[in-house]
């Protein structure tokens, strides 16, 4: 059964946890418990129904001002697929909660309120979700019911919203006239919208192509762990744990181990359940390969004829996390699929304003939940695809070595010279 990563986005109280409290509720996925209590939130907070938004909602600080501040995660399962929903927040402040959720999604719910029509944060949200590479996107017009239904006001917020999206890069794009709060096109089609003639948004989900979402052409497999013999009994196994990042792998099929550029070839796949005839993307196996040859955390496997670039010099787009501005010259731990490197920043090419995608050339620093070009050199070489081709290999975080925290999110571009 599919897995589907999904991941909201929007402005403040476009109702993104309502939806998927109503996702959750209206397919039967709650449990009697979480059902009573949130019912008894509801009451207590004087709701004359029940709010389903208290569903992800569980901070008390949200619970208490009404808004989503980290991401919440949330898992249901229907007779077609199974469903990771990520509720990101909708305020400004907190755009990199909103980009960690929706870095690994397969689906981005757009929401925009009916009555507000596309608002800065609308075209923010869009933008994060095109910049992260999000393949699908479903714009919900939500809060129908507070517009009477009125196929007009659906209508301009969809064409305006295709006007915005020729400026950007989405593969899919879908609309839907929804009401959250009642249920309307959410699980069932509506009976308040007959002129809607498209499926409700659970099926739409359920629906959904995403296998040629995967890059099943560029063979790419980070070494994530080395299985050495355990006892005397397997004293001759030797295999390279880890997660295949991209293309399909055989058992027979020649490789190249970089950056050693040692070529060797496959001669078996193990998993939990046994040997198997191929590995790919986002399966967790273990290699083992044929002669004697020194292979370590962090190199990747791959295709003689099909190699990632292999580079000291990155450039890339950062979403920063930080308080502390990136300026250039600072030193930063990088993390890039299993390998660890320190990197300098040489340069801010510009930092871009994700409402009117405007680039600031002479800008000197990038701030909390900015959004730049960057340039940087690496202690040890990174082996790596554009992102466009790879969000796996493509993708890296900005550690700071002295706090440890996450401080950027990084997407390369392609090879700089």
């Amino acid at each position: 059964m599919d897995l589907v990563r999904v991941a909201t986005a929007g402005s403040v109280d476009d109702g993104k946890s309502t939806l998927i409290g109503r996702l959750l509720y209206d397919s039967k996925q709650i449990l009697e418990d979480t059902l009573e209590s949130v019912e008894r939130s509801s009451t207590q907070r004087g709701y004359d129904y029940m709010n389903l938004a208290l569903l992800t909602d569980g901070l008390r600080a949200e619970r208490e001002q009404g808004i989503t501040i980290d991401v919440a995660y949330r898992y249901f399962t229907t007779a077609r697929r199974k469903f990771i929903l990520a509720d990101t927040p909708g305020h400004v402040q907190y755009t990199r909660n909103m980009v960690t959720g929706a870095s690994t999604a397969d689906v981005a719910l757009v929401l925009v309120d009916a009555r507000k029509g596309l608002l800065e944060q609308s075209h923010r949200h869009a933008f994060l979700a095109t910049l992260l590479r999000v393949p699908h996107i479903a714009v919900c017009v939500n809060k129908m019911d507070l517009v009477d239904w009125d196929q007009g006001v659906y209508e301009a917020i969809r064409d305006e919203f295709r006007a915005f999206a020729t400026r950007l890069e989405i593969p899919d794009l879908s609309f839907f006239p929804v009401c959250a709060l009642q249920g309307d096109n959410i699980v069932d089609r509506s009976e308040n919208m007959p002129w809607y003639r498209g499926l409700p948004l659970l099926v739409h989900l359920e629906e959904l192509h995403i296998a040629s979402d995967r890059n099943l052409v560029d063979a790419r497999f980070p070494v994530q762990y080395v299985v050495r013999p355990l006892s005397e009994e397997h004293h001759d196994y030797r295999a390279y744990a880890g997660q295949v990042a991209g293309g399909v792998f055989r058992p027979g099929d020649e490789v190249i181990v970089q950056p050693s550029g040692m070529t060797t070839t496959i001669a078996g796949i193990d998993t939990f359940d046994g040997p198997v005839d191929e590995a790919f993307p986002p399966m967790s196996v273990s290699i083992r390969l044929t002669g004697d040859i020194d292979v370590s955390r962090g190199d990747m496997i791959c295709r003689p004829g099909n190699q990632p670039e292999i580079s000291q010099d990155i450039d890339a787009m950062v979403c920063w996390m930080a308080d502390k501005p990136l300026t250039p010259g600072t030193r930063y731990g990088l993390k890039h699929t299993t390998r660890s490197v320190r990197a300098v920043v040489r340069d801010l090419r510009y930092r871009l304003d994700v409402t009117t995608l405007h680039r600031d050339e002479a800008a000197t620093d990038l701030g909390l939940n900015q959004v730049g070009r960057i340039l940087m050199r690496t202690t040890a070489p990174l082996m790596y695809d554009d992102y466009h081709r790879s969000r796996a290999t493509g993708s890296f975080i900005l550690i700071d070595e002295a706090t440890n925290a996450t401080v950027g999110a990084g997407m390369i571009l392609y090879r700089h010279s």
